[in-house]
């Protein structure tokens, strides 16, 4: 089994680069209900990003990879940022964005190895909207992947069966 999820609230600024945001108090308690929903025994993957790590725990447990790390890019603080990722998602190409050729290529790199690494273990990815809609979009196909994106919950869980092409929600979030 492989779940993907998206990140909890961070508490967010332009004072601190957004790898660097930590979660919000909003964002702590809706990962510890997240984190209750998790099937036992699974191997916990996070971004290196602090929000992605704290969303399944942060401590020791949870491994950092940063494979699953968001979309690098040179984004204004102020200004349309979702309609610049919708966007982004849906196949626009910005200069200093990360190509999203390399964002599906990197994450399937990820998946391929700690998917081994678990060893028919569930498998539950911390990752970010953007990154995991590229590689979802690439590997299963989305008709929509600006409006798979743009439902996306802080924090969200995805069930993905490689086998099937299929990938749903589960829970609330």
């Amino acid at each position: 089994m492989l779940l993907l999820v998206r990140h909890a609230m961070p508490a967010y600024g332009p004072a601190v680069p957004p790898h660097e945001w930590e979660l919000s108090a909003e964002g702590r308690q809706a990962a510890r209900r997240l984190i209750a929903r998790l099937p036992a025994g699974a191997r916990l993957v996070s971004s290196g990003e602090v929000k992605a790590w704290q969303t399944l725990g942060g401590d020791e447990a949870v491994t950092r990879d940063r494979r699953f790390d968001e979309v690098t890019r040179v984004e204004p603080w102020e200004g349309d940022y979702r309609e610049l990722r919708r966007a982004y998602v849906d196949g626009a190409d910005y200069p200093g964005w990360e190509p999203r050729a390399e964002v599906a290529e990197r994450f399937d790199a990820g998946l391929t190895e700690r998917l081994a690494l678990a060893g028919g273990r569930p498998l539950v990815v911390a990752t970010h909207g953007m990154a995991m809609t590229v590689w979802v979009a690439a590997r299963l196909g989305l008709d929509s992947p600006g409006g798979f994106w743009a439902d996306l919950r802080f924090p969200d869980a995805h069930r993905v069966d490689l086998a099937s092409g299929t990938v749903e929600r589960i829970g609330g979030g």
